[in-house]
């Protein structure tokens, strides 16, 4: 029988990825030896609580309150912890003593990844991430390793499973926003509170820690334009089935030219987005998540998978682990993380993107020319234009400038109203939101109904 040497290996937190972490240490241990060339022994757990009750039994004896002595014995230290504080500080704890990190804290990485980078390269530790994203999906270790000698031009990803579920549910079963939430609490995707989720704050934050891997640049979080997904009507999920398209909540990180000075820079961005019911990403259902990557060499890839669940991110934490383990088997420092390209990151006003923008104004003659005025002067030109009208005339699709017809009077001679839904050509996102705004000014519209970026084509 062969005999290998020990690495000690503390578990910070046991929720249900902690949990399942620490199960599949304990049953898979002659597996992972093999693996590694070296023996995984788990030494302690560390919780707040240690007779909370956890879906998973484990040896008691492993728990404890104590992190720091637990972390100052360990060589590879897992945090999966949650939150800012006290991660942050264990995290660093554990790098200054020369031990590796796994951590699945999407939080704590977009808000002080650089520190945590820097401790540990000084050190010639490493900080592992791969669950901080995207779930089981494997798309960390991809951009990092795989793709290091391509240029990564542009990401679209669903990275939030609750959203994405919710948005599903609105699109396939035709519920409002409110119910497909409630269908999503009461399955368990979603909290308590789902601010995080449906305000798109989660999926900011790994839109911050996609784009600084993927472009070599630090991202911070406050530079993440972010929109949730509370805004979204039935209406609009209707809208844009009968259009051929799905909404979908997109972490988007992309190169751009700068057009005023020339220069390159990134974005890092979260909105509800149309996308085309032929894109691969509108084939995500329920709470998966997918990421798609256009790079200039490899082209088009996409990553899908589970993006939540105990023993699916487990999964993910437990390949760190691995890889952690055979380092400290090899020898030789940790990798240091590369953000050296340091490019700026660009305001949204900077985004080339396209809107449709659903308008209800007076059915008359001289509108649509008053809107196409409003347009042009924003320096943002038409695609499309459909106009709906009063049932008694059905539906009318008009093409370039042509004028809509006035309709008739009904209601005892009250002017009828219509509804135009307007696409543009590519522009600057700032030409775009104050064309909206002129629009929302303008007194030939009644009302602005909706107004979606247009993305994936």
């Amino acid at each position: 029988m062969i005999e290998y040497r020990n690495l000690r290996v503390a578990l910070l937190g046991a929720g249900s990825v902690g949990s399942q972490v620490a199960r599949l240490l304990l049953e898979q241990g002659d597996e992972f030896a093999s693996r590694i060339g070296a023996r995984l022994e788990l030494v302690g757990i560390a919780v707040r609580d240690v007779d909370a009750p956890r879906d998973v039994d484990l040896p008691r004896e492993l728990f404890t309150t104590d992190a720091s002595s637990l972390i100052l014995g360990a060589d590879i230290v897992v945090e999966l912890m949650g939150g800012i504080e006290p991660a942050r500080g264990y995290v660093l704890e554990a790098l200054n003593s020369g031990a590796d990190v796994i951590t699945a804290n999407k939080a704590l990485l977009a808000t002080h990844g650089p520190e945590l980078f820097e401790a540990a390269e000084q050190v010639g530790a490493q900080l592992y991430y791969e669950a901080a994203v995207a779930g089981a999906i494997p798309i960390i270790r991809p951009l990092r390793d795989s793709l290091a000698g391509d240029r990564i031009n542009r990401i679209l990803g669903i990275v939030n499973g609750t959203t994405n579920f919710v948005l599903d549910r609105m699109d396939i079963h035709g519920e409002t926003l409110q119910d497909a939430l409630a269908t999503a609490t009461d399955r368990g995707y979603a909290e308590a509170d789902p601010t995080a989720d449906i305000g798109g704050y989660d999926a900011a934050q790994k839109a911050a820690i996609l784009a600084s891997l993927a472009f070599h640049t630090t991202v911070p979080l406050e530079r993440v334009y972010r929109e949730g997904i509370t805004s979204v009507s039935k209406a609009q999920v209707d809208a844009a089935r009968e259009a051929g398209a799905v909404i979908k909540l997109l972490a988007i990180c992309e190169r751009l030219t700068d057009r005023e000075t020339g220069e390159e820079g990134v974005s890092a961005r979260v909105y509800p987005a149309l996308i085309s019911r032929d894109h691969p990403l509108a084939a995500v259902h329920g709470a998966h998540n997918a990421v798609f990557v256009q790079s200039a060499a490899a082209g088009d890839l996409m990553f899908y998978g589970a993006g939540a669940g105990g023993v699916e991110t487990a999964s993910a934490v437990l390949g760190d682990v691995v890889s952690a383990a055979r380092r400290h088997v090899v020898g030789g420092p940790g990798v240091a993380e590369s953000t050296h390209a340091d490019l700026p990151v660009l305001d949204i006003g900077r985004v080339v993107t396209r809107y449709q923008i659903t308008l209800d104004v007076e059915d008359q003659p001289g509108v649509l020319a008053a809107v196409a005025r409003i347009l042009s002067d924003g320096g943002v030109s038409v695609e499309t234009v459909q106009q709906s009208v009063p049932s008694h005339t059905g539906p009318v699709v008009i093409a370039g400038n042509a004028e809509p017809s006035a309709g008739r009077p009904i209601h005892g001679g009250a002017t009828p109203t219509a509804t135009l839904v307007i696409g543009t050509h590519e522009a600057e996102e700032a030409a775009l939101a104050a064309t909206v705004e002129a629009l929302a000014a303008s007194d030939v519209v009644i009302a602005i109904s909706s107004v979606l970026r247009v993305e994936g084509s």
